[in-house]
C-alpha cells in the first residue's frame, strides 16, 4: 500500500530536526507539506442549498514542494505559456553541471542557481546571434531541476528553445539542416562561461568554497573541468513547443517525488519506485533519515526562480512576440481566464466536487473554519434523501 510524503513528514519529522539542523527555508516549506489540508490551515463549511448533502474542507498550502495541491497551479501555467508559443519547432536542451561542482552548489544554493541560468542564457544567446548558427534573438523557456530519480543530488536545466529567431532588422530567421546548432560549440561555451562566472564570483567573495577546498583546490579543479566534456543533450525537433512545455510543467511544482512514485513507509524505511534509463518499476528502499536528507536538499531557498523567460519568451518582449507570431501567421497572444479547480476537473473528466451527489446543484459556502480549529460537526455527509 502507497504512502504520501505528508504522512512520512507527519511521522518523521519533528525527530529528524531533532538530529539535523535545517535551514529556516526547509523548515517552513517541511512545516507547510505537513500541515497541508488539515485544521492548522483553516477551512470551510459547504452544504447543498436544497439541504442534501454537507462537507468541510481545509485549505491547500500552495508551497512549491507540496505534491499534493499544486496541480492547479500547474495547469494555469501551462495554459498561460502554451498561449505564447510561437508557431515554429521548438528544440528540448538540457545543460547540466558536472559533480565535481555539487559540494559548491550546496553551499550557495541561490547564487549558484543564478550563475547557471545566466551560463545558460548568455551561452544561447552568443550562438543564436552569431549569423554562421542562426543570425537571430530566440525565445527560450529555462526550467531548473536538482534532482535524479533516486533523490540524489543532480542540478541541471531544461530548456525550451526556438528553431529560429528575430534578428536585428526584424526578419524571422531560422536553418533548414536538420539540427539546432553544434552540441560541441555548446558544449565548449557553456564550459567556459560558466567556470568563468563562478571563478569570478569566488574572486568577488560572493560564493563560499566548502571548508576543505581552498582557492588552489578550486584553480586545480577549475583548469581540470575546462579541459573535459560536459554533458550538453540536444534533444530531437518538435514540430510545436506543446510536448516539450508539457515535460516542463510536471516539475515546476511538486518537488522532487510524487506521492505515486512512494510504495510504502512503515516508519522506519521509505520505498519509492525509480526509473533507471528505459527500465522503469526499479524499486529503492532507505533508512527515513536518508529519504528526507536527499529530498530536502531539493527545497529552494525563498525567492528562487525556477523557471525563467529568455528573449522573445521574455515578459519584456511583448512587442517583439507580437511582431513574430504575426510573421508566422499567428494572432496576438490572448489573455487566459483564470482555471478554477472545478472547471479543470470537469475537463479532465472528474467528478465535480463542489457539486451535490444527490440533486447537483452547485454547494455554497456555509462557514469559515478558523486556523488550528477541528470542524466539530460532522464530515461529509448525506442531510436527508432526495425526494
Amino acid at each position: 500500500m502507497g504512502s504520501s510524503v505528508q504522512e512520512i513528514l507527519k511521522m518523521s519529522y519533528a525527530s529528524f530536526r531533532q538530529q539535523h539542523r535545517m535551514p529556516g527555508y526547509v523548515h517552513k516549506a517541511a512545516q507547510a507539506l505537513i500541515e497541508c489540508r488539515t485544521s492548522a490551515l483553516g477551512g470551510h463549511v459547504q452544504a447543498c442549498p436544497e439541504g442534501h448533502y454537507q462537507r468541510h474542507w481545509y485549505n491547500s498550502c500552495r508551497n512549491r514542494m507540496c505534491p499534493q495541491c499544486n496541480w492547479l497551479q500547474i495547469e494555469q501555467w501551462l495554459r498561460k505559456q502554451s498561449e505564447k508559443l510561437l508557431k515554429c519547432g521548438h528544440y528540448h536542451m538540457i545543460f547540466t553541471i558536472p559533480h565535481e561542482l555539487h559540494e559548491i552548489w550546496r553551499f550557495n544554493k541561490k547564487r549558484m542557481t543564478n550563475i547557471l541560468f545566466t551560463a545558460v542564457r548568455d551561452t544561447l544567446f552568443e550562438l543564436f546571434l552569431d549569423e554562421r548558427h542562426i543570425g537571430g534573438k530566440p525565445g527560450i523557456i529555462a526550467a531548473l531541476h536538482t534532482w535524479t530519480q533516486t533523490q540524489l543530488l543532480h542540478p541541471h536545466i531544461h530548456c525550451l528553445i526556438t528553431e529560429g529567431g528575430l534578428s536585428e532588422d526584424g526578419q524571422w530567421k531560422t536553418r533548414n539542416n536538420g539540427y539546432l546548432l553544434p552540441v560541441r560549440a555548446v558544449m565548449a561555451v557553456y564550459r567556459g562561461k560558466l567556470l568563468a562566472y563562478i571563478d569570478k564570483a569566488i574572486e568577488k567573495g560572493q560564493l563560499k568554497l566548502p571548508d576543505m577546498m581552498s582557492r588552489q583546490r578550486w584553480k586545480n579543479m577549475r583548469n581540470k573541468l575546462g579541459r573535459v566534456k560536459w554533458n550538453v543533450n540536444i534533444r530531437e525537433r518538435y514540430e510545436y513547443g506543446k510536448g516539450v512545455l508539457t515535460y516542463l510543467s510536471r516539475y515546476i511544482r511538486g518537488g522532487a517525488i510524487s506521492n505515486r512514485r512512494i510504495e510504502s513507509f512503515n516508519g522506519s524505511e521509505v520505498s519509492f519506485r525509480y526509473r533507471l534509463g528505459e527500465k522503469n518499476g526499479n524499486v529503492m528502499t532507505l533508512p527515513v533519515a536518508d529519504f528526507l536528507t536527499r529530498y530536502f536538499q531539493h527545497v529552494p531557498e525563498a525567492n528562487t526562480k525556477v523557471v525563467r523567460y529568455y528573449g522573445l519568451y521574455a515578459p519584456t518582449a511583448k512587442t517583439e512576440l507580437a511582431d513574430c507570431r504575426a510573421k508566422l501567421g499567428q494572432s496576438p497572444v490572448k489573455e487566459t481566464t483564470e482555471l478554477d479547480w472545478q472547471t479543470y476537473s470537469e475537463n479532465r473528466g472528474r467528478n465535480h466536487a463542489e457539486l451535490c451527489p444527490v440533486c447537483g446543484r452547485r454547494l455554497v459556502r456555509l462557514d469559515n473554519i478558523p486556523r488550528d480549529k477541528v470542524f466539530s460537526g460532522p464530515g461529509d455527509r448525506y442531510v436527508r434523501q432526495a425526494a
